[in-house]
């Protein structure tokens, strides 16, 4: 049996906690950020838990976490 290919796209944005849930970090944080609002700034620092409608198809491209 051929070993199951981790997609690195995928690898490079998500990952795993402890718990198995799967964590993204918001986009629009790194540059341009004179004109965004401190509010807007603050909340793009946090990382988010992917939503319950995309985990399998992002599980299917992370096999081995």
């Amino acid at each position: 049996m051929p070993k199951i290919k981790t997609n690195r796209a995928a690898a490079k944005r998500f990952k795993k906690t402890g718990t198995g849930k799967l964590v993204y970090r918001k986009s629009c944080a790194s540059h341009i950020l004179t004109k965004k609002t401190t509010k807007r700034k603050r909340s793009l620092r946090r990382s988010r838990l992917v939503d319950k409608s995309n985990q399998k198809t992002i599980r299917l491209l992370l096999p081995n976490g």
